[in-house]
């Protein structure tokens, strides 16, 4: 079959009215809503498990340097990290920022001296000067800390947008935490 040399007519079921439209945004707000709402069964609490007689990670003092302002922590998790029978809690930290993301850090916290209500950082898993932000922070029932660390493959690489990610995880062996990193994995889309 030849196309024909003038316009085609439109058929009435190739044009969208507003009812089509209308349909079509309810359809996708009830979809990404309802995404929302389901999650793993542990994810909320694995991202901000709080266990009882942890240290509070909203009181520690961070070595960060803010010019002045103030730290965010961004997210906590809480459990017996190094298997002694007192829990510890692991933070990720950074500078409050109106815009960007400032790099974030990763302490973990164990209680303060007899009488301080400040806890104290036992150990640094990522540090800020090393432009890190940090996501999906989790403490297993075994003690092993997770996080997906994002990154930068170069110096060109805006800091707005980190182009590379690798989920590493820290277990507590022979008196220190070890470092074991996934595979590094390109974000971009």
């Amino acid at each position: 079959m030849q196309p024909s040399a003038g316009p085609a007519p439109a058929l009435p079921h190739t044009r969208a009215r507003s009812v089509h439209w209308i349909t079509t945004a309810a359809v996708v707000a009830a979809v990404i809503g309802a995404g929302s709402l389901v999650q793993p069964a542990d994810a909320a609490s694995a991202a901000a498990r709080h266990v009882s007689g942890a240290p509070d990670a909203g009181k520690a003092h961070y070595p960060l340097d803010c010019a002045g302002g103030p730290v965010d922590v961004v997210s906590h998790a809480s459990g017996d990290l190094d298997h002694d029978g007192r829990p510890e809690t692991v933070a990720v930290v950074r500078c409050h920022s109106e815009t960007g993301t400032p790099p974030s850090g990763v302490y973990v916290l164990s209680q303060g001296a007899a009488g301080s209500q400040a806890p104290r950082i036992v150990e640094t898993l990522v540090n800020p000067k090393d432009q890190r932000s940090i996501k999906d922070l989790r403490i297993t029932e075994d003690g092993t800390v997770t996080a997906t660390v994002l990154g930068y493959s170069s110096e060109d690489v805006p800091r707005c947008c980190p182009d590379q990610q690798r989920v590493y995880t820290w277990q507590w062996r022979s008196g220190t935490y070890y470092a074991i990193p996934g595979p590094l994995a390109s974000t971009a889309v």
